[in-house]
């Protein structure tokens, strides 16, 4: 009851983060570069992948097109969004008053809490479903820089004679100058892939529901099997 309680005080609104159903890969802060003195090691390097994808031409490129593109979808959530704030506006107002009072009944609260709570769920809900075609836009362009970005890395290293990349987590510092390869694999990926498809073709599924389906059917598969196995021999 306490958790719940505090959850409906924070406010009364559903943040419209849910435009972005499926959040842009955000691009990790690179570690504070060394100085430029100091011993180089000849074929070490150190890429951001993630800040490579993001400022790549065909996710800028995509992420502009796809304001206009799918402007209804985003029109429609923000009109439900401000719908939704405005009914839980008052029913979280006289719960944190009713709170307050002197003798507060803590069965109305639990009662004013759940349906709060039902009623933000069930917003979220709404809005994911109508910007659901925003949702596989953002992963059907990440896919195809994806698809891309291995051989782009390979072709860096291979440019700059590079035989190890490490990522920047696993630094703490470096001579961005002499290791950094963030620009060298951007090039390379402007070059193969210098814009994407913004609207995915009809029935399709991201990487990770096509590979989940497939998993989940291996495994069905191999349990028919092992039960066809186990049957006992017909006379």
């Amino acid at each position: 009851m306490k958790t719940m309680i505090k959850t409906v005080a924070l406010g009364s609104g559903l943040a419209l983060a849910t435009l972005a159903a499926q959040p842009a890969l955000a691009a990790k802060a690179a570690p504070a570069a060394a100085s430029e003195s100091g011993t180089i090691v000849a074929g070490l390097g150190v890429a951001n992948l993630d800040a490579v994808v993001v400022n790549s031409n065909a996710y800028k490129t995509a992420e502009q097109q796809r304001e206009t593109t799918y402007k209804a979808q985003y029109d429609q959530a923000k009109a439900r969004n401000d719908q939704l704030t405005a009914q839980l506006k008052p029913m979280v107002d006289k719960f944190n008053a009713d709170r307050q009072a002197a003798s507060p009944n803590q069965a109305s609260l639990q009662q004013q809490a759940a349906a709060i709570q039902q009623l933000q769920e069930k917003g979220k809900a709404e809005l994911q479903q109508i910007l659901q075609p925003v949702a596989l836009s953002q992963a059907y362009v990440q896919e195809q820089i994806e698809d891309k970005l291995n051989d782009a890395l390979k072709s860096a290293m291979k440019k700059r004679s590079i035989s190890m990349v490490l990522s920047p987590d696993a630094v703490i510092a470096f001579n961005g100058g002499a290791y950094n390869l963030n620009q060298d694999i951007l090039n390379e990926l402007n070059t193969a892939i210098p814009s994407a498809q913004l609207v995915p073709p009809a029935g399709w599924e991201p990487r990770r529901v096509r590979e989940a389906r497939a998993q989940q059917a291996a495994a069905q598969g191999q349990t028919a099997q092992q039960g066809t196995a186990t049957q006992p021999a017909g006379r």
